[in-house]
């Protein structure tokens, strides 16, 4: 497969980016999305050229660093899979692939296709954790009987992998989908019940003042998440912060 790519190159947060074309040829259906950036990289390397910075990790759709705008959509035309498991025969030969950063002021180019996802961290560093008293006298919180669709529910909600697909794919680059699915992973089960009222109204309050957008409920944030988390998480996490604005 021939391809042509353009591709955001920035040198630094301070740098004006730009657009810049490559063609690639000799392109694989079975190489992942990933793979077919290395070979990119090899040729410019091997031409003496800056190769194209990029985030990786794991390379196995778990932990979600790899994200990527790809021809508008976060983590390409595939759908429930991330930038690293998306492979090549999703594209035709002769396609233009055009290939962005995610696009949020909270989320500030590093470099290239490099964005810093810190403000996620904050806002779970706000309240996303249960308090545990490691005195030696703990209960075994699996001793505590637990409804299976709550459990079930609470595990679905767990799965998101803060990769913010959620917040590129959203016009105000709102993070509710993100925060709301942490949540509800505490929210639905007894250990999370004695923190609920700090956690929601601390971690809504941390995602405010990292300069995310509101939901307008267009719902494109659930249908571009790699792991499917649902837009219930917003109604329950709404319900959650009316419940503590109440308590005050």
């Amino acid at each position: 497969m021939k391809l042509f790519l353009k591709i955001w190159r920035q040198k630094d947060a301070s740098t004006k980016g730009q657009m810049v074309d490559y063609t690639l040829d000799g392109v694989e259906g079975d190489m992942s999305f990933l793979e077919m950036l290395d070979i990119l990289n090899e040729d410019l390397i091997n031409k003496g050229e800056e190769p194209v910075e990029f985030d990786h990790d794991c390379r196995e759709g778990i932990c979600g660093t790899c994200s990527l705008q790809i021809n508008g959509e976060p983590h390409g035309p595939d759908r429930l899979v991330t930038t690293c498991q998306l492979h090549m025969r999703k594209f035709n030969d002769g396609d233009t692939i055009v290939i962005e950063p995610f696009r949020a002021k909270a989320f500030p180019v590093i470099k290239d296709l490099i964005v810093d996802r810190s403000s996620f961290d904050r806002i779970q560093q706000a309240g996303g954790y249960i308090s545990v008293n490691t005195s030696g006298n703990t209960v075994d919180a699996n001793a505590i009987p637990i409804e299976k669709h709550a459990a079930d529910s609470a595990m679905d909600s767990a799965t998101c992998i803060g990769c913010g697909a959620c917040v590129a794919a959203c016009k105000n680059a709102s993070a509710m989908l993100f925060t709301s699915a942490k949540v509800s992973q505490f929210a639905q089960l007894p250990q999370g019940r004695v923190e609920a009222t700090d956690r929601v109204m601390n971690m809504v309050r941390q995602m405010d003042l990292e300069g995310f957008g509101n939901c307008t409920n267009t719902g494109a944030c659930e249908v571009e998440c790699p792991k499917g988390i649902s837009l219930e998480n917003i109604a329950r996490m709404n319900r959650e912060y009316l419940a503590a604005s109440v308590k005050g």
